[in-house]
């Protein structure tokens, strides 16, 4: 196999997860839809980071030095660093969600957005 018939469904699957994260977030106005959407945009995202590390018969570089390509290991870490991150994001917006519902007892930004 070619290396664009390896990355082509990736790439599919990364414009796919963008535009129903990008959709949900502009047609939605509950806030926990809007933050699952967003997740789902993050993963797209690092499936992007982890696509575009990817070397088709790369190899790990703590190897012997005979191999010519090496898979750069710096997006995976980026990714393995988002993940992380991302689940800090997923705790501390629970929280946050969960406050909002006890003050307005809603969780559409419309309702309890009242001035």
């Amino acid at each position: 196999m070619n290396f664009a018939a390896l990355t082509l469904p990736c790439y599919i699957t990364v414009a796919a997860l963008l535009s129903i994260g990008l959709y949900g977030v502009i047609s939605k106005s509950n806030l926990m839809k809007i933050f699952i959407s967003l997740s789902i945009m993050e993963t797209g995202v690092n499936l992007l980071l982890i696509t575009i590390g990817y070397i088709p018969g790369g190899t790990a570089p703590i190897e012997n030095a005979n191999f010519a390509k090496y898979v750069d290991p710096l997006p995976q870490a980026l990714v393995l660093t988002a993940i992380v991150i991302g689940l800090s994001v997923t705790a501390l917006a629970i929280a946050v969600l969960i406050s909002y519902y006890q003050k307005n007892g809603t969780l559409e930004y419309k309702e309890g957005m009242k001035w």
